[in-house]
């Protein structure tokens, strides 16, 4: 990593519109790509994964795959996403070094909507997608007004839930995928090792190295469990040939359809995002530049998140909300310039119109990606317990995040008892993180502070 004082004064360090020198800020821009890699193309192979068009499917071999690409898009959009932010248009963006990427929040919602359908739900779920970014643009008109309704004990509890509504789908992929369950492979120790050396090497960087290493834990832990994959024989490099050189996004390449879950789901969900976004932004001011951030940059900030969303939906991307993982790697290099950041979101598009890019991620086997996964998912629901430290925990909101936490997971966990529900409220209710948070808000703003 760049030492930051041979990059400028400390107040051009702090000021967003300094640009270092361009032979130090092109490698501190790839910096904050390797740190968001990963964690940007997970949701897209989840969800791809989740339809049965992911692992082990033929489907789309020639030409595009419907995996492949849409890991392209979301290497693509969280470029277009970033530039929103970092560069701006009129009152959208931020203009402050936030990295935009493909959010793990709207997964228990997207995972359910689309769970073993192919491509036949992509419809419904990209229309979801771009009217929940336009619910979530429409935020930035009203932020600084509902932020007295998340207070800590209500974002903690649902970053939380996001976690745990996750940490089963490491698990799967660490045994070896859906597709296996029920097979003798599934669970084998060939399946479990490469998963676990993705755990032991991204442990060891992540406490025993400093810098680079350190912040690219997760995606050199990934690597190193592929290379002991493809000595095991586990990775198929068949349909990397196929893929194209260069290919431009397809809009609507799903159709679009209204599925009404969806599109609650997404919305409820923006809000959620918006508040995550305000919390970065607020991060990167306070860590970079040691003040706070202004409320014409959470509004720009929040307007980005939202068109970012809803343009990616168009194309068939999945919703973008800002990477907190590039929060920390701000306040570690003091460098505050969203011009790092920008050339970091053109290395991502460059890399969304290559196909043979989302065809090489696509040969990553399953099991290795849910060792990193595992890793991933469990520091979200970590970072929610952070979250909640921060609460005052009176026997007030000791019952708000008991009966919350309750009915959401519980219903998670047993889908069935709302088998009787209409189509639409089952998959709200049955992804537990709606619930819980509904409750949790409503339970907040109704229950009297003085109950001790």
């Amino acid at each position: 990593m760049t030492h930051a004082s041979s990059l400028g004064t400390p107040e051009q360090l702090a000021d967003p519109n300094y640009t270092p020198p361009l032979g130090q800020a092109v490698p501190l821009g790839i910096q904050h790509v390797l740190a968001m890699f990963v964690s940007n193309v997970t949701p897209a192979i989840i969800i791809a994964g989740a339809a049965g068009f992911g692992f082990g499917s033929d489907q789309g071999a020639l030409g595009f795959p419907d995996m492949t690409y849409m890991i392209q898009m979301s290497m693509l959009f969280a470029g277009i996403a970033t530039l929103f932010q970092t560069i701006g248009m009129g009152p959208v963006g931020a203009r402050l070094p936030i990295v935009q990427g493909t959010s793990f929040a709207f997964l228990p919602v997207m995972i359910p909507a689309v769970a073993g359908q192919g491509t036949e739900a992509m419809g419904g779920l990209m229309a979801g997608v771009v009217i929940g970014g336009v619910f979530h643009f429409l935020l930035g008109t009203v932020i600084g007004k509902i932020r007295f309704a998340l207070p800590p004990l209500v974002t903690g509890l649902i970053v939380l839930m996001i976690g745990l509504a996750l940490v089963k789908v490491g698990i799967q992929y660490s045994a070896g995928g859906v597709p296996l369950k029920g097979k003798p492979e599934y669970g084998t120790w060939a399946m479990w090792f490469p998963a676990l050396v993705v755990i032991a090497v991204t442990l060891a960087l992540k406490f025993f190295t400093r810098g680079m290493l350190s912040v690219a834990a997760v995606l050199v832990g990934i690597i190193v469990g592929y290379v002991v994959a493809l000595m095991m024989g586990q990775v198929n490099f068949g349909n990397v040939g196929k893929a194209a050189l260069f290919a431009l996004p397809e809009p609507f390449k799903w159709g679009f359809e209204i599925n009404w879950a969806i599109v609650i789901g997404m919305a409820f969900m923006g809000i959620i995002s918006a508040i995550e976004t305000v919390g970065d932004c607020s991060g990167i001011t306070k860590g970079g530049a040691g003040r706070e951030a202004t409320d014409k940059e959470i509004a720009g900030a929040t307007y980005a998140d939202g068109l970012g969303t809803a343009i990616a939906g168009l194309f068939g991307g999945l919703p973008n909300t800002s990477f907190s993982q590039n929060v920390g790697l701000i306040s570690m290099t003091g460098i505050m310039s969203r011009h790092v950041v920008t050339i970091g979101a053109l290395f991502l598009i460059i890399c969304g119109l290559v196909p043979m890019v989302g065809a090489i991620i696509r040969t990553i086997p399953i099991n290795v990606l849910g060792g990193g996964v595992i890793v991933m998912f469990g520091m979200v629901a970590a970072a929610g317990i952070n979250m909640l430290s921060d609460v005052n925990w009176t026997r007030r909101n000791m019952v708000i995040f008991a009966i919350s936490l309750a009915v959401g997971l519980g219903l998670q966990l047993e889908p069935d008892a709302l088998q009787h529900m209409p189509s639409t409220l089952k998959i709200l209710l049955t992804s537990g993180l709606l619930p819980a948070a509904a409750l949790s808000i409503l339970l907040n703003l109704i229950l009297p502070e003085d109950l001790e």
